[in-house]
C-alpha cells in the first residue's frame, strides 16, 4: 500500500474523464482508510466540490483522524470505491461492509442549515 507522492489538488474539474477519480485529486480520507486497516464506508462529494473518505465507524473529527491523500490510490486499493467518482457534487455514498452496494443520499454538513419543507 505504499504509494509515490505527488501533487493533489482539492478540486478538479468534474465530471471526470471516465468516470474514474483523477491521480491528481486529493480528499480529506480516514487514516484508519487510507493506510488499509479499516475499509472505506463513507464517500462525500461535497456541494463545493470537495471530496471526503470515512470508515463510516470512527470520529473524523477527531485530531489527527484524517490526512489529505490521493482518492485514487484509495480506489485502487479497494477499486469498490471508484464506483463512487461519479457522485454529483452535495451528495454521499454509504454502505455497511465492503462488496455491499453503495446507498447515495443528499449530504450536508451537521452545522448547515437544511432547507425547511
Amino acid at each position: 500500500m505504499v504509494h509515490e507522492q505527488h501533487e493533489v489538488f482539492r478540486t478538479v474539474p468534474f465530471p471526470f474523464a471516465d468516470g474514474r477519480f483523477p491521480h491528481n485529486l486529493g480528499a480529506v480520507i480516514q487514516r484508519t482508510v487510507a493506510e488499509g486497516t479499516m475499509p472505506a464506508l463513507t464517500v462525500v462529494h461535497d456541494k463545493d466540490g470537495g471530496w471526503m473518505v470515512g470508515d463510516g465507524i470512527n470520529d473524523p473529527n477527531l485530531p489527527g483522524a484524517c490526512g489529505v491523500y490521493c482518492i485514487a490510490h484509495v480506489a485502487e486499493d479497494d477499486p469498490t470505491v471508484q464506483e463512487t467518482a461519479t457522485l454529483p457534487p452535495g451528495y454521499a455514498a454509504y454502505r455497511d461492509a465492503p462488496g455491499q452496494s453503495w446507498s447515495v443520499e443528499p449530504f450536508t454538513y451537521e452545522d448547515e442549515d437544511t432547507p425547511s419543507d
